[in-house]
């Protein structure tokens, strides 16, 4: 029961998160907000919704351990999993991806989050902290984007944002918003709960479980997008998954979580965990700034080291 109950509720998250990204992006679209802003911002904290909440209602039930190993093993999952998987698949052309900029401030997040780790607690300052780089990096992506239409004379075919449909009815809407908010906390509660009872049944740790079990599953909606990105040639998008996903982990969803509630760093974080994230971080440099793809070779090592890694922490 206890697995079921953590698979259901898991379900339910993606499912919720999915109708809340839909309801959102419409309601967002009539309100005349630009196609790619709505892309930076109602999207990228749309899709990180599952993981926000779970980190609150973990923060919330006093097991830091969830609320923080939920977004380091997410982080670690993305970079070796999420990009090691379809790497067996097909090549990942990453020698043409221009999303450097993009990296180089996730690489900064990362290195700030670490750094206010070490404070042993992420509390309200740090929280604010982090949102104000958060707003900072949108912000900037958001002038870039406004230049790049000026330049083109606004003359732009955008992109429709992922869940987008003109054609959709405001009862439709409103039912998507609906049982997004109403299905996340539910979700939440029941994956957390789940997630605190197979710690005490298999005798470890609830950040263990954290950066394994629920890092995984939240990380599951990134592995999916990312490998049709690949399928279909998009290594652009498949790697700025990955990196825009990172971000919002580090920034906002402890950024918000810590205006709540705080969230005591258990010191295996500070010992092992943290470094690890960072390690599967600066892996990507030789593939982004020396003109290397994320062959078929490299997607076994990356999915190896994750394996491995999966196995330190239950050693």
């Amino acid at each position: 029961m206890i697995w079921l109950s953590g698979g259901l509720g898991l379900v339910i998250l993606l499912l919720a998160g999915d109708a809340l990204v839909k309801g959102a992006v419409n309601l967002s679209l009539r309100a005349g907000i630009p196609a790619f802003i709505v892309s930076l911002t109602i999207v990228a904290f749309g899709t990180s919704a599952p993981e926000l909440l779970i980190s609150v209602n973990a923060a919330l039930d006093n097991d830091p351990g969830i609320a923080l190993g939920n977004v380091v093993g997410s982080n670690t999952a993305n970079i070796l999993l999420v990009l090691g998987v379809p790497a067996l698949i097909s090549v990942i052309r990453t020698s043409g991806c221009e999303i450097r900029s993009s990296y180089l401030q996730m690489i900064g997040a990362t290195a700030i989050f670490i750094a206010l780790a070490h404070r042993g607690v992420f509390d309200w300052m740090a929280g604010l902290l982090l949102l104000a780089l958060l707003f900072g990096i949108l912000g900037l992506a958001v002038v870039e984007g406004l230049r790049r239409r000026q330049e083109a004379n606004d003359v732009v075919d955008e992109e429709e944002p992922e869940g987008a449909d003109s054609a959709m009815p405001s009862w439709k809407i409103s039912l998507f918003l609906g049982l997004g908010i109403v299905g996340l906390p539910l979700g939440a509660d029941l994956m957390v709960n789940s997630a605190e009872q197979i710690a005490h049944l298999f005798g470890v740790s609830e950040a263990a479980i954290g950066l394994t079990l629920v890092a995984l599953g939240t990380s599951l909606p990134e592995l999916a997008t990312t490998v049709m990105a690949v399928r279909r040639g998009q290594a652009d998008v498949a790697l700025g998954n990955v990196v825009g996903s990172n971000l919002f982990n580090l920034l906002a969803i402890i950024g918000i979580t810590t205006l709540i509630v705080p969230i005591d760093v258990d010191p295996s974080f500070l010992s092992r965990d943290l470094w690890v994230m960072a390690a599967a971080s600066l892996l990507l440099i030789p593939f982004l700034f020396f003109s290397r793809d994320l062959t078929r070779f490299w997607g076994v090592i990356l999915s190896a080291l994750y394996l491995g890694y999966i196995a330190l922490i239950f050693s």
